[in-house]
């Protein structure tokens, strides 16, 4: 009679997790994750002998579970009182930091995308190409790992992007900037970028480099616009009971103006901080309203340059301390950029480029191959 009664519980069990995923509507993004979410793939008989379909349906599966955020953090409070200190490819590391787990690209990949480089590179040759790849937190605050957590290869594979970049196209290393200030708060505790003083010492590495004169820090306001951040590693690693963390906005002191288009949306906003998002989940959007195709920013230094930045959502804090230096600045996003970035360059005569991503997404992130897309 037990038997006969779980198993009948299992079943009711499994009938209803079933029917809730039929009826709730599939996502495409996951902003606690901040990733593209795994759609249903389209069935055919290649897809199928080649095992694709099954393999990207277990996908889809895994992503599209109903309540998955949830059972996240059934699963990471379980592992935790358990000792462990690892879920979802998270760390629980020391002094509250969430860390992601370092992923290694597959073969190939990244030298496609180093290659998709120098085709977008040799279409453009009057434009001065800049490439910031930022070190993560798993790198940089290594020592905040566990014990035997493994920190990965990132400075590996930083190495290697800066050896095959053509001598053109000038890499800046902001790993010794970073590292120097590692102390400060330079990435959140939960969620995977890293802060605003983080991008302000790249920025100023970035000036160093394009041989201009940084902003100092004096120059700005810092105001501190929420101490309630809990960020995609949160939401990602299920772990809970951990301190919120606080953003800053580095707001000049000298009146600037300026005009934000997001340019799909046809909409426009004369500031670069979208504040009410600082009352939603995603609080890290408060920069540049979050992720779009295309942004076209005008400053108020008409006799300045115009400088592309190709861009994932690291770039979204480092941005505003640029409008000093630039007279219009576009900002693309290849995840959901689809027009021909070439032509883009050639038609608003755009003298600088510089593409920023933290390195992690790089190696995952296939869009970065459209740089190459519509180049004979």
């Amino acid at each position: 009679m037990y038997r006969n009664l779980m198993a009948i519980l299992l079943l009711l069990f499994i009938g209803t997790i079933a029917a809730l995923h039929l009826l709730t509507p599939d996502r495409a993004f996951s902003e606690s994750e901040n990733r593209v979410l795994e759609r249903l793939p389209v069935f055919s008989l290649q897809a199928i002998v080649s095992g694709r379909f099954t393999s990207n349906f277990e996908k889809y599966v895994s992503d599209q579970f109903a309540f998955r955020d949830v059972w996240i953090g059934v699963k990471s409070d379980a592992d935790r009182f358990m000792g462990k200190k690892e879920s979802n490819g998270v760390y629980l590391g020391a002094d509250g930091y969430l860390i992601q787990k370092f992923t290694a690209p597959t073969a190939g990949d990244l030298e496609d995308k180093i290659e998709a480089i120098h085709s977008f590179a040799s279409a453009t040759p009057g434009l001065q190409k800049y490439v910031m790849l930022v070190p993560t937190a798993v790198t940089l605050l290594k020592d905040k790992l566990p014990a035997y957590a493994a920190a990965g290869d990132e400075p590996k594979y930083l190495d290697q992007v800066r050896q095959s970049l053509h001598s053109d196209i000038r890499f800046v290393d902001v790993y010794p900037a970073l590292y120097a200030e590692r102390e400060h708060p330079v990435f959140y505790k939960t969620d995977h970028h890293w802060t605003t003083r983080g991008a302000y010492y790249a920025y100023r590495e970035l000036c160093r480099q394009m041989g201009i004169i940084p902003q100092e820090e004096e120059n700005f306001h810092i105001r501190q616009v929420t101490n309630e951040f809990y960020g995609s590693l949160y939401s990602k690693s299920g772990f809970r009971r951990l301190q919120p963390d606080s953003i800053e906005l580095y707001v000049p002191k000298e009146d600037q103006s300026y005009t934000v288009e997001y340019v799909e949306e046809q909409q426009t906003s004369d500031s670069l901080y979208e504040m009410d998002n600082l009352n939603k989940k995603d609080k890290y959007k408060v920069f540049l309203n979050g992720n779009h195709a295309l942004i076209h920013i005008t400053t108020g230094h008409p006799e300045g340059k115009k400088l592309l930045v190709v861009k994932d959502s690291y770039a979204n804090s480092l941005i505003p301390f640029l409008t000093k230096h630039f007279s219009e600045i576009y900002v693309a996003d290849l995840r959901y950029f689809e027009e021909n970035l070439v032509k883009l360059v050639q038609e608003q005569g755009i003298h600088d480029m510089l593409l920023l991503y933290n390195i992690q997404t790089f190696l995952e992130d296939p869009s970065i191959k459209k740089l190459s897309e519509g180049i004979e």
